[in-house]
């Protein structure tokens, strides 16, 4: 022990010393602590240094301060060193700095009152605790409440909180709470809204037991306990009320600032009412017991609006208006009595005046009399045994009984209510457990303290014993479970004092004793105490100046009683006659009920009257009333006592749970805190005596894995061992020397107060000498970075000062050379100018010799030249001439010499040839010789042919060259000529050169002139110039600066009106979601009123023993065909008993339909009335075409046609006239004989055929009328020929009828007519049976009725309604007119634009070369004709829509015909009955066509149908052996057949069935995941196909060619696809909630208390509640196991054949889920909020971001969805200290609310000490920041919001023809079509 206080008091050690003001001061060690100092040296926060003495016989050092990362803490049995200035200083920095009012104190919790509303009491924090174990949350009033509700279901015991306080400090509002958490979480076991009834007793007794003191506003002036009933499904079903002790003083006396009970107020608040007149009540000014306080009024309290609050619960409870009109007579009439002024008549006696206003006020609100009233006021009865005496009153007297009789009104209205409140709230429904919430109040202490503080500390006695019991019996019981040895705890015993009070002799023994004295006294029994008490208990004292009080040493302090007053108030007398005057009220019957009882008021339990409790009013005659006496009425304090022995027998039945609530100041001000009173009320309640009690054992508590986590870096590797129990053995022997300061147990260890902060401290030495040698690593690394980096930048400085210095050399150096270089050119260039002028003028001198020299060699040249060339021609000549006469002789002598020799050669070969012998020889080689002959000739030739040529050659060569010499020899001469001229002309240039230069001269002068104006002009245009220039840039300037305004303000203008846009567009997008998800919610509540209309029939069906027999089902509604409507048949099919209960929940299916059949029949009329409109237009275009000639011509066949069709009309009447008298006569005459009675066979017959004659003689005068009105019309219209509007129909029709040939087509046409007539437009409705009997029993004046002056009226009625007819279409033709000519005129207009239009781009083409004109003309014809062809395109596929829709029309009405065909020929059927006969063939073509894809079952096989594909199916053997989706399209491929058969009920059937069994089998199977989300595919699958083969373009984009041939042909099913959408979406919200209830228990283990990372999260430590551990055991979640089960959910889905869209808005639903759970829990948790958890979580939301890529879902927005809980891990890692800090924070959480923000920044918690804690004022910053965001203040996400599902197309590529159905599904009886 001393090394370890050595160890802990050194320097710098901090401590807590007392302090007059602050209770307790922090201070710090400035020096060690020796053993044997009797000082310690102090340092103050403020730096003041001090000398704390230390007691010189106990030797007792100050309290040591905790280690800073557990201040703060949610438990405080958390903290290391357990005393009261930690417990205090906790407190104040959980309230102060963390605004968290709700603190751990073992089981107790601690709760402080804010005096602020706090946004921690939603619907949303109910959710967040609910299920929560209670350590694994921040502290809460909710989490107390769960844990009694848990622990009543676990154990099956029955529960307590015990909610106790002091006035002000909260405990009507905590109990308020706790209250509504079991209403909430546990809903009720019936329809009577059993919560909501629990709840509005709360104003109720708000409203007559709560007031107004100098410390509460809303004080609670009375004690209750409310037991909250709940069944064997711990449902609410009642509750039940006791009440203790109320202040009923209060009713005639407040002190100042103080109220009465708020119900006086409230209905002077309300005086004005008109209900309220007769109470004749005012201002709570005028009423001396609510103007006594002068604080009639509570800030921000609307008295009246309370009333209305309370009265709204008096009716939820049941109390109606006739009795709450009585209780406020009531409350009316004690206001009035206290204003009943008491006159002094002399000293012993008084009076009240006659007619006083208040008395008789009261009088008549109670319904007594005056007399007897003012009487009994004034005067007292007395008996003795032989008489009786009348006794007058004082006056103080008489004012004292006034206020007693006032009181005693009160406390009897009182306990009525509280009896009506429990009678509201019991249950016929047996009680299985409860929950009691007592509210009581709290040790209390003022100056003067009387009978009731000392009631109220004598209870907390009581309560304060049993919960030390309770704490003493806790830890008990965890040391026994952990197996460790144990010592009795020494606790403070209060059972001395409440000896004192309740034993034999005690003191309120005493104070009954003196009540029955006849002379007994307050000063009486003062003397009484003193002599019993005070020399023989210590805990009695007397004080020294005063013989009329006592003290008594309660568990919390001394408190000081004052004796007068006590024995009144236990006597709680009231006059009996007063009583009596009271109960004789006959006029007023609640008065009645309240003293009805009197003598039997105070219940076998002890209940004191006026205190409420368990009173039940007995409705039995009390026969021993006349028999009571006084000597029989318990007193007050007997009572009490009683009433409190109970309450504790039932706190002791029960578990226990602890909430105290501290009042931080007495000013009422907001988080602001008191420590004086703090520990005033930490020492009342009990608080510091269960840390005592803890700081006795063991109050620390680890697991072992815990304890290894934490102290791991105190473990040598040697020490660490498999075996962590016998790891951690080892460590603390090493550790701590004494063994008695930890014990181990079974699972955990067990230290002594103070341990844990010993190993805290060796753990933070260990961390902080490593971190010191990181440091001195790091620093010698960054020392030596920086001496590197310093030594590279003196050298690089260096290199660079040497570089400037070179360079600067370098830079004189060419400078130097660079002006010797200039000087050397400028030098050259001087020599060069003078040289070149020299050089010039010798060379113009040498020019001008050397040209003269040229010219006279060039003369003598050109003269040698002329002559050698004559020479040369003539020496050629001759030379040629030569050459021809040598060539010629020489020729002419080979010629004679080859003719020589050719003779001599031709005479050898004559003589030759002359021999036979020798012409043999040369025979033989006569033919080789020919050929070489001839090819020597022929080598000849084309020699010859070359020498021509080149002789060719030649001479042109030589003409060529003859006649250049001869054009050379022409120039020369013409040369010579021209120098000759030359000669004479440079003579003349001479003398022109002399007279050039003396006008150069002159010139020169005047360019000098020039030049010199020129240069001054150019000066003043420069100048001119510059300032223009100025004057420019200006102006430029000016424009810029203008362009740049424009094009800033466009530029804004333009994100203006784009940041508009995209705020309307993502408005719009929001109200579209939220209209969506509005939507979707109605349709869930839809689908839970269903269940929950299902259940109930079930169970009445249960409880009903009703034979079934034959059920009639319901009618069936109208189909879903778009372009007709069915009538409602009812069907009778084999299967009606099977399918009664699908047929009954298809009845929202039919009503949905029909509402939506409606819209549909709406459009169609829309559609019907536009295309009439076209008809008529075209009307009258042909009208105008037509003209009179072939109006006459065919004038004459319409007459006949009219005519003829009036006679048959006219003889059909008649006949029917007939018919119907004959009908009558016989009616009449078997009503005599009984044949006709009603009901028989023959009178129905008859019947339905007065009906049939009715409607066809109705019909037969419709017509008539509508031909004669057609008659007169066209008189009128041969009158008025010229007026071409009136002509339109007459003419038309006209034409038609030129157009009938003969009389057969007449009659057609006649026919035709009649038909039409028969439409709904032209015929009246039928006459009800019930009128036709009448005018069959009235024969005579119904023949009267119908002579021909009654047809004449109504000939002339039709008349008048046809003109308005025709006045009525002449307007509607008129304004077609107008219209027409408006659109033609447009037209017109279109088509002059389009003539210029080609103008222009004519003129343009004319412009272009005729290549490019070509091809412009020819690109502009290409898209004219494109043009044309898209709009002839779109005109053929209108008319090929119109086709399809008349040809789904011509079938409907051949359907139709056929239907009234078979109507009129099968006979009379009932209505009620379905036609089992085939319908008629319908004389219509159909061509046939080759259906596939089809799937053919029988009506009776329906159900066989829907049972074995949906009911009884497997989703899983269907998912992995079968094409996904295949029952939705075997149920398609069904309906499919049903349309081509053109079955109307047959498709109606399979639909709703299907619907139907679908949600029949999720209300069977709804928990399944993997049922949910096969029949989710499915049915998007079923709604797909819908879509798909529907024939609509939008959904037949991507069929193919079979596709589209197996669309729909008969049916346009629309409406059930929104039918079908809906139950999908029921489907995707069922398999959410579905997936929400299989990941919720994963969420937060997986997310927030998994360690993910291992070694990043410290374990701190922690207390009684011990939270769950982040190390991963056996059975915990991880992170693993959520994306385990995400994988298992999509892998189901894509099995299931889900479709990719939707399984990306389940992924986001399910991240969502995963964000807000995860944050929300953050938000709710403390110990979560620190760096290390911050990573962990990042480090988890990157796993499910990868888990997301890895899936290919990155777009689905699920991420989106995390970013809040991103952003809160962020907020938990990033810098919190600077301004620069606080911005960087604002603008990172922009997902966050600042609610949430500042929430994650007063929950940070360091989990070592190395980590800094969030300033205040930094916090602030945040505030003041974001004040100006505008967002929801709420903290909590919402989990249960769903986003809203939307089911994108999704085209199948699966051909229906291809499908084939497994014989595993057993649908043989389908067959394949």
């Amino acid at each position: 022990m001393n090394r370890e206080l050595e160890y802990m008091f050194v320097q710098c050690a901090r401590v807590w010393i007392p302090d007059a003001e602050d209770v307790w001061k922090s201070a710090e060690l400035i020096k060690d602590y020796k053993n044997g100092d009797a000082s310690l040296q102090l340092t103050l926060e403020d730096g003041t240094n001090i000398e704390h003495k230390l007691d010189p016989k106990t030797k007792n050092l100050p309290h040591l301060r905790n280690p800073d990362i557990l201040v703060g803490e949610n438990d405080l049995t958390a903290l290391s060193y357990l005393h009261e200035p930690a417990v205090l200083h906790n407190l104040k920095v959980r309230f102060i700095d963390s605004k968290l009012i709700y603190t751990y104190c073992g089981i107790v919790l601690v709760a402080i009152n804010p005096y602020e509303t706090l946004p921690i009491y939603g619907t949303d924090i109910i959710n967040a605790y609910s299920g929560q174990n209670m350590g694994d949350m921040d502290p809460h009033i909710f989490a107390v409440a769960e844990e009694a509700y848990k622990q009543m279901a676990r154990d099956e015991r029955n529960q307590s909180i015990i909610v106790s306080g002091e006035s002000g400090a909260g405990k009507t509002v905590s109990a308020k709470y706790a209250m509504r958490y079991f209403a909430t979480v546990s809903g009720s076991a019936s329809e009577a809204n059993v919560e909501e009834k629990v709840l509005a007793s709360n104003p109720i007794m708000e409203a007559i037991g709560n007031a107004k003191t100098t410390r509460n506003d809303n004080s609670s002036r009375f004690g209750k306990y409310i037991e909250i009933g709940f069944d064997n499904r711990y449902r609410i079903i009642g509750a039940n009320m006791r009440t203790y002790l109320l202040e009923k003083s209060r009713v005639v006396f407040q002190a100042d600032e103080e109220r009465n009970y708020h119900i006086f107020y409230q209905l002077c608040a309300s005086a004005k009412l008109p209900e309220f007149k007769n109470l004749r009540l005012s201002t709570a000014n005028d009423f001396l017991y609510t103007r006594q306080g002068r604080s009639p009024v509570i800030d921000g309290v609307d008295d009246s609006k309370e009333l209305c609050t309370t009265r709204h619960a008096f009716t939820l409870l049941g109390i109606n208006e006739s009795y709450q009109m009585g209780l406020f007579q009531v409350l009316a009439a004690i206001l009035h009595l206290g204003n009943v002024e008491i006159k002094e008549k002399d000293s012993d006696s008084s009076l009240i005046a006659p007619n006083n206003r208040h008395l008789t006020a009261f009088c008549e609100l109670v319904g007594v009399t005056y007399k007897d009233m003012s009487q009994w006021l004034c005067h007292r009865k007395l008996k003795t045994a032989t008489e009786t005496y009348i006794k007058p009153l004082s006056r103080l007297q008489a004012t004292n009984a006034r206020d007693a009789l006032s009181k005693h009104i009160y406390a009897k209205l009182f306990s009525w209510i509280v009896e009506h409140v429990n009678k509201a709230l019991v249950t016929s429904i047996k009680q299985h457990s409860f929950i009691g919430v007592l509210d009581i109040y709290g040790f209390e202490t003022f100056e003067i303290n009387s009978f009731e503080q000392f009631c109220i500390n004598y209870a907390n006695e009581k309560l304060q014993q049993q919960f030390n019991m309770h704490v003493f019996k806790l830890e008990q019981e965890e040391y026994m479970k952990e197996q460790i040895p144990w010592t009795l705890i020494d606790f403070y015993d209060n059972q001395p004092c409440i000896n004192l009070i309740e034993a034999k002799m005690g003191i309120l023994d005493l104070l009954d004793e003196e009540c029955k004295m006849p002379k007994g006294s307050d000063d009486s029994w003062a003397q009484k105490l003193y002599n019993t008490h005070l020399k023989t208990c210590c805990l009695f004292e007397k004080p020294r100046m005063s013989n009329r009080a006592f003290i008594i040493q309660h568990f919390a302090d001394k408190v000081e009683y004052q004796c007068d007053g006590f024995l009144e108030k236990n006597k709680d007398t009231v006059n009996e006659e007063q009583i009596n005057v009271l109960k004789a009220s006959k006029k007023f019957h609640l008065l009645m009920e309240l003293f009805q009882d009197e003598e039997k008021a105070t219940s076998p339990t002890g209940q004191a009257p006026g205190t409420g409790g368990r009173t039940r009013l007995s409705i039995k005659p009390d026969k021993s009333r006349e028999t009571s006496s006084k000597e029989h009425k318990k007193t007050v304090g007997c009572q009490f006592r009683n009433s409190l022995q109970m309450l504790m027998e039932t706190l002791n039945a029960t578990t226990p749970h602890y909430v105290r609530c501290i009042k931080p100041n007495d000013f009422k001000l907001a988080f602001s805190f008191d420590p004086k009173r703090a520990v005033q009320q930490l020492r009342a309640c009990g608080v510091l005596e269960t840390i005592r009690i803890s700081a006795a054992g063991f109050p620390s508590r680890w697991t072992y894995q815990e304890f290894f986590s934490r102290y791991r870096v105190l473990m040598k590797q040697k020490d660490v061992l498999p075996d962590k129990k016998l790891t951690c053995k080892h460590v603390l022997e090493r550790l701590v020397e004494d063994q008695d300061k930890y014990q181990f147990g079974k699972t955990k260890i067990f230290f002594r107060a103070g341990q844990v902060a010993y190993l805290e401290k060796l753990r933070a030495d260990k961390l902080r000498a490593a971190c010191i040698r990181i440091q001195k690593t790091i620093r010698c690394w960054l020392a030596r970075k920086k001496y590197l980096r310093k030594r590279s930048a003196a050298i690089t400085i260096q290199r660079f000062t040497r570089g400037y210095q070179a360079r600067c050399l370098a830079k004189f150096m060419r400078l130097t050379q660079a002006a010797t270089v200039i000087q050397k050119y400028q030098r050259m260039y001087v020599e060069k100018k003078r040289y070149r002028k020299k050089q010039a003028a010798a060379l113009a001198m040498q020019t001008i010799l050397r040209a003269y020299m040229a010219r006279q060699k060039y003369q003598a040249l050109l003269r040698e030249h002329k002559a050698v060339i004559i020479q040369k021609r003539i020496r050629g000549w001759l030379a040629r001439c030569w050459y021809k006469r040598c060539l010629e002789a020489i020729v002419y002598l080979q010629c004679c010499i080859r003719r020589m020799r050719a003779k001599r050669e031709l005479k050898k070969l004559k003589i030759e040839a002359r021999s036979v012998e020798h012409f043999k020889k040369l025979n033989k080689g006569m033919e080789n010789k020919i050929m070489q002959l001839q090819r020597k000739i022929d080598e000849q030739n084309k020699d010859n042919r070359l020498i021509s040529e080149k002789l060719v050659g030649l001479e042109s060569s030589y003409a060529v060259e003859g006649e250049r010499m001869r054009s050379e020899l022409s120039q020369l001469r013409g040369v010579e000529e021209d120098a000759r001229n030359k000669a004479i002309q440079v003579s003349s240039l001479l003398e022109e050169l002399e007279k050039l230069r003396k006008e150069l001269s002159v010139t020169q002068q005047e360019k000098k002139t020039l030049e010199e104006w020129a240069q001054t002009y150019r000066s003043e245009m420069e100048k001119m110039v510059s300032e223009l220039k100025d004057q420019n840039g200006s102006l430029k300037k000016e424009k810029d600066d203008l362009n740049r305004l424009i094009q800033e303000q466009s530029q804004q203008m333009t994100e203006k009106m784009t940041r508009a846009i995209a705020e309307e567009t993502h408005q719009l997008e929001t109200d579209l979601n939220e209209e969506r998800s509005r939507y979707q919610n109605l349709l869930s509540e839809h689908l839970r009123l269903e269940e929950k209309y299902d259940d109930l029939k079930e169970e009445m069906a249960r409880s009903s023993n009703i034979k079934p027999g034959h059920r009639r089902t319901d009618s069936t509604h109208s189909s879903n065909e778009s372009e007709y409507t069915y009538n409602s048949e009812y069907t009778e099919m084999e299967e009606g008993s099977r399918a009664g209960d699908d047929v009954t929940r298809g009845m929202d299916t039919s009503l949905t339909l029909k509402l939506q059949k409606r819209v549909t029949e709406l459009e169609q009329e829309k559609q019907s009335l536009r295309d009439e409109l076209e008809n008529k237009e075209d009307q009258f275009q042909r009208a105008r075409a037509r003209d009179d000639a072939e109006f006459r011509k065919a004038r004459g066949a319409e007459l006949e046609y009219e005519s003829l069709k009036r006679q048959e009309l006219e003889s059909e009447n008649k006949k029917l006239r007939h018919d119907l008298a004959e009908m009558r006569r016989s009616l009449l005459g078997n009503t005599a004989a009984g044949a006709g009675a009603p009901g028989s066979p023959a009178y129905k017959v008859l019947l339905d055929q007065l009906n049939a004659s009715c409607e066809e003689l109705e019909v037969r005068k419709e017509e008539v009328l509508i031909l004669r009105s057609q008659l007169v019309s066209q008189k009128e219209a041969m009158h008025h020929k010229d007026e071409k509007e009136t002509m339109t129909e007459p003419s038309v029709f006209a034409e038609d009828v030129n157009k009938l040939k003969d009389a057969d087509e007449l009659k057609q046409a006649y026919v035709g007519l009649k038909d039409t007539n028969r439409s709904p437009r032209f015929t009246r409705p039928p006459l009800e049976v019930g009128d036709l009997l009448s005018r069959l029993r009235s024969a005579a004046p119904d023949l009267h009725r119908l002579n021909e002056d009654g047809e004449l009226w109504l000939v002339n009625q039709g008349l008048k309604e046809t003109v308005r007819l025709l006045e009525h279409q002449l307007q509607t033709q008129r304004r077609t007119y107008e219209n027409e000519t408006e659109s033609l005129r447009g037209e017109l207009q279109n088509v002059k634009e389009e003539n210029n239009r080609q103008q222009q781009l004519l003129a343009q083409n004319l412009q272009l070369p005729p290549e490019a004109r070509i091809e412009a003309s020819l690109q502009h014809e290409i898209t004219r004709l494109t043009n044309e062809n898209l709009d002839l395109m779109e005109q053929l596929e209108k008319q090929d829509r119109t086709i399809r829709k008349l040809k789904k029309q011509l079938k409907v009405y051949s359907k139709r015909i056929g239907e009234m065909g078979a109507g009129q020929t099968e006979g009379q059927t009932s209505p009620g009955q379905m036609v089992e006969e085939p319908i008629h063939p319908v004389n219509i073509p159909r061509r046939e066509k080759d259906f596939q894809g089809m799937l053919e079952y029988k009506r009776e096989d329906e159900m066989k149908l829907v049972k074995n594909l949906i009911l009884e199916l497997k989703p899983r053997g269907v998912a992995v052996n079968l094409i996904p989706g295949l029952p939705a399209y075997i149920l398609f491929m069904c309906l499919r057949h049903a349309d081509y058969l053109n079955d109307d009920q047959k498709v109606r059937t399979l639909l709703t069935s299907t619907i139907n069994s679908i949600k029949k089998i999720l209300k069977k199977r709804g928990d399944d995941f993997e049922t949910v989300s096969f029949w989710l595919a499915n049915t998007c699958r079923f709604l797909h196909c819908l879509k798909q083969y529907s024939g609509d373009e939008a959904f037949m984009k991507h069929n193919t060619q079979r596709q589209n041939e197996h669309c729909l042909s008969n049916f346009d099913l629309a409406e059930y696809r929104q039918v079908i959408s809906d139950l999908a979406i029921q489907i995707y919200q069922q398999l959410i909630k579905c997936m929400e209830n299989i990941l919720q228990p994963m969420i937060v283990s997986g997310m927030l208390e998994h360690e993910t990372i291992q070694g990043v999260s410290g374990v701190k430590p922690t207390g009684l509640r011990k939270r769950t551990s982040s190390i991963a055991d056996e059975g915990t979640y991880t992170l693993d196991s959520i994306l385990r089960q995400l994988n298992a959910f999509h892998s189901i889905m894509c099995q299931h054949g889900t479709d990719p869209e939707l399984i990306k808005q389940v992924v986001k639903q399910l991240f969502y889920i995963i964000g807000a759970v995860t944050l929300n829990n953050l938000l709710l948790r403390k110990d979560m909020c620190s760096w290390s958890k911050g990573m962990q979580i990042r480090y988890n939301v990157s796993q499910l971001e990868e888990w997301l890529r890895d899936k290919g879902l990155m777009t689905c927005g699920a991420k989106e969805t995390l970013e809040p809980l991103i952003q809160a891990a962020q907020l938990l890692q990033v810098k919190k200290k600077t301004d620069e800090d606080a911005e960087a924070i604002c603008s990172m959480c922009q997902a966050l609310t600042t609610a949430q923000i500042v929430k994650v920044l007063n929950l940070y918690t360091p989990v070592n000490e190395f980590e800094e804690r969030v300033s205040v004022a930094f916090i602030r910053t945040i505030q003041t920041r974001l004040r100006d965001r505008c967002e929801s203040p709420q903290l909590l996400m919402d989990t249960k919001m769903i986003y809203p599902v939307t089911f994108p197309f999704s085209p199948s590529c699966v051909a229906l023809e291809t499908i084939q159905i497994p014989g595993s599904l057993n649908l043989a009886f389908l067959t394949r079509v």
